[in-house]
Order: C-alpha cells, then sequence, then structure tokens
C-alpha cells in the first residue's frame, strides 16, 4: 500500500469547507489502496468550529500534529472579535477602517509572507524530517491555502527528494483577499515568487477549476490537474421543502460578494408581482457582512429576510436540500472568476435549482450547463435575472419547481478521490 503523507492547516474540528476536501480524500484513499497520513497543527488557531466533522476521521488514520506558533492567537486575546472578523475574511471597506484597521492589515500583509502561518514552516521542516527518516513515505501532499504550508513541502523536497504533488484550493497571489492586504510592490513580488518556485519544483500540481489551470500553465510546465470539490452522497435526509418560496444561500458572504442586482430585482417583484411579497424568504446560513444587510435594508427587503449563524455540515445540507431554490454568489472580479464553491457541489446534489452570479467569465457557469441544475447571471443582466426567478415563482406557484439533475456523479467525493488516486499512482 502506497504511503501519502498530507500536510495541511485546516483539520477537524475546523469547520467550513477548505477542511473538507481533504477530509474526504483521506476519508475514501484506503478503498484505492493508498496509505494516508495527515500532518496538522497542535494547538492552531481556526475561526470557525464543527465538531461533526470529526465523525469522518477513520480512528486508524495516523495524525501527526506539532504545535504552532501564530501571532494571531495572540492579537486573538486581546481583539478577540476584530480578529476573528479577520480570520473569516469580514474585512470593513476602506472607508470605513479606523488607524487599528489599518496597522493590522498593513502588518498581516507586508510582514507575514506568504500568511501567518509561515512561523509553522521551520520546526514543521524538523518534526517533518525525523518522521520520514524512520518511517517509508511515498508521496508528499501539501495543500492551501494557507499557502505557507507548501514551503514545508517544497524543503521537504530538496531534502529527501520525494515525488511532491501541490494542492492549490485556492490560488495563490490571485486570490480575492489580497487585493485588501495593503501589499507593497516588493511584498507583490516576493509573493509571485514564491509562488513560482513552489510550481516549478512541485512534481505535480492540483487546482479545483479549469481557470486556475490555465492561469499556472503560464507560471510553470509541471504537469497540471483539475480536481474539483464534491458531495457526500451519504448526507441525504428525506426532508419537505420550505412552504414560502425562499431563496437560500449557505456560507460566508463577504462586502465583495454583494449582488446589488439580486436586492435591486427582489425589491421590484416585490412591488410588481402579485403574491410575491406574501410568499417571499430570503434565508442566509452564516456569516454576512455588514455591508450586505445594509444593501439589503436599503432594498427594503428586511422583513423578509431569516438569518442564521453558521451551522454544522449537516445542518447547512439540510437547509439547502429544503429551499426552493439556492443562491451561489461570487464577487464581480478577476480573482473570482477562478473559483468553484465547494457548496456548488453540495447545491448539486440537493435536487434543487440554481441561481449563480458572479463574473462574466467562471467554470460555474459551464458546471451549472453541464448537469441541468441551474442558471448563471454575471452583475450587468438584471432583466435575465428578474424574468428568470418569476419562472421560478410561477412554477413554485403550481407546485412544479423542480430539475433534473444529469452528469452530477463525476462530482461526488468518492469519485474525485478516485480521480487523485490515479494521479498519485502516475
Amino acid at each position: 500500500m502506497k504511503k501519502v503523507l498530507i500536510i495541511t492547516y485546516y483539520w477537524p474540528p475546523a469547520g467550513g469547507p477548505g477542511v473538507q476536501r481533504w477530509l474526504k480524500f483521506v476519508k475514501y484513499l484506503p478503498e484505492f489502496n493508498i496509505e494516508p497520513i495527515v500532518y496538522c497543527p497542535k494547538y492552531p488557531f481556526y475561526p470557525t468550529i464543527d465538531n461533526s466533522l470529526c465523525n469522518d476521521i477513520n480512528k486508524k488514520l495516523t495524525v501527526l500534529k506539532h504545535p504552532i506558533k501564530d501571532p494571531i492567537k495572540i492579537l486573538n486575546k486581546f481583539f478577540r472579535r476584530k480578529v476573528n472578523n479577520y480570520s473569516k475574511g469580514i474585512i470593513p471597506k476602506v472607508k470605513k477602517q479606523n488607524f487599528f484597521d489599518r496597522l493590522l492589515i498593513f502588518i498581516r500583509g507586508n510582514f507575514f509572507i506568504p500568511d501567518s502561518r509561515v512561523f509553522w514552516v521551520k520546526p514543521s521542516f524538523k518534526f517533518l524530517s525525523n518522521y520520514i527518516y524512520n518511517n517509508h513515505i511515498d508521496i508528499i501532499i501539501t495543500t492551501g491555502p494557507p499557502h505557507s504550508v507548501h514551503m514545508i513541502g517544497l524543503q521537504l523536497k530538496n531534502k529527501f527528494n520525494l515525488k511532491w504533488f501541490s494542492d492549490f484550493r485556492d490560488p495563490w497571489s490571485a486570490i480575492g483577499y489580497h487585493s485588501n492586504l495593503k501589499l507593497k510592490s516588493f511584498t507583490k513580488k516576493k509573493h509571485l515568487k514564491l509562488e513560482k518556485e513552489i510550481l516549478s519544483k512541485s512534481d505535480h500540481i492540483i487546482v479545483t477549476s479549469d481557470r486556475t489551470k490555465e492561469l499556472y500553465t503560464g507560471y510553470t510546465t509541471n504537469p497540471i490537474s483539475v480536481i474539483t470539490n464534491g458531495f457526500d452522497t451519504e448526507i441525504k435526509n428525506k426532508l419537505d421543502l420550505d412552504t414560502n418560496f425562499t431563496l437560500t444561500h449557505v456560507g460566508f458572504l463577504s462586502n465583495q460578494r454583494n449582488p446589488q442586482i439580486l436586492w435591486d430585482v427582489l425589491s421590484e417583484m416585490i412591488k410588481e408581482v402579485k403574491g410575491f411579497k406574501e410568499k417571499f424568504k430570503l434565508v442566509l446560513v452564516g456569516d454576512v457582512a455588514p455591508e450586505i444587510l445594509n444593501s439589503i435594508n436599503f432594498a427594503g427587503l428586511n422583513s423578509y429576510l431569516k438569518l442564521s449563524p453558521p451551522v454544522p455540515h449537516t445542518e447547512a445540507v439540510n437547509y439547502q436540500n429544503r429551499s426552493q431554490v439556492l443562491l451561489l454568489i461570487e464577487a464581480n472580479t478577476i480573482s473570482a472568476s477562478y473559483i468553484i464553491p465547494g457548496k456548488l457541489f453540495e447545491y448539486l446534489s440537493s435536487g434543487r435549482p440554481i441561481i449563480g452570479i458572479g463574473p462574466e467569465l467562471s467554470d460555474i457557469n459551464s458546471i451549472l450547463n453541464q448537469t441541468s441544475t441551474g442558471i448563471y447571471f454575471n452583475y450587468s443582466e438584471h432583466k435575465k435575472l428578474k424574468s428568470h426567478i418569476l419562472d421560478l415563482f410561477l412554477s413554485y406557484n403550481k407546485n412544479n419547481l423542480k430539475i433534473t439533475a444529469k452528469n452530477i456523479q463525476k462530482y461526488s467525493r468518492y469519485n474525485c478521490t478516485k480521480k487523485l488516486s490515479e494521479i498519485l499512482s502516475l
């Protein structure tokens, strides 16, 4: 059985979509004659906790842990709410930042490269070197963000010359939040230099979207494979649909993901469409940036809004399966065009129609088309979006709001792991 060392920062009880990717790979890899060994931090700082994900960890799995020194943990003792928001990506707009906000963001962006977990690299290299000396390992896999994890892989590769796969759940220098970190020109150059070094030294690169593959093809000639995130076939509770015409978004909504086009359309429909205001509900599950709540309020939608704090993964799936319509919202930016949010694949398995809103270029559009699960709109398609929501509402009134999904099984966690196992066996 081939032994694979997986180096990751996020591991249960961490919550959110980032941890689920490798949690599920690790769960199914033994079925393909691959033994995973997980290395993760001891005493980490996780902004979101989901203890239910611990149920997916096999008791026989070897999990190695080593303490991490993270300055974020120190700051969190004094500025808990602010640091917790920053870690979740809730960063106030420039106009609303006070002196401390600007200072903290500047320090984070220009003094901790590539991120605040960089102090874990050196002790992890030493710890894992000792482990590799005493235990047979065939392959090393690093998964980021945080992208400092890849620097551990780089050092181990240079020392042991083991086969190394670097997995990019999000791009590095093209990641969305870099634009908020007040990066100086020399800092941007250093990020790009490190990123290209990781890409050039990796034996194989794994990315989650075709757009990211296109981006990285310009940086390296090394092989790049696309393995998307996926959905669980095991979590399938039979639930009654909401009685209201619910439009539900599950997951974090940052101020960049503020679909003013949607709020305007819904506001107009409340005024113009007979029966709409009596049956419509907007459901947001997870953290929501204050700017978005202000926009919703300004559009007159507050009385139709149901907010829920972050919930365990199984409960989030229940929200999805009950909703009449599911919302998938990405920022109208170039960086967002490289992202396929993990929730999309959970949405696919729900059997509910999906409304996607995001940048003009996006792999989300092609996936929705290929699977017949929804329609994608860019931020300028007001009229088309309004017409589509009206069609969905009319179908709902006739008790006939449903879809027939096609070709979604290739996105199951099991089949995604099968694809990974084939790449690891090359």
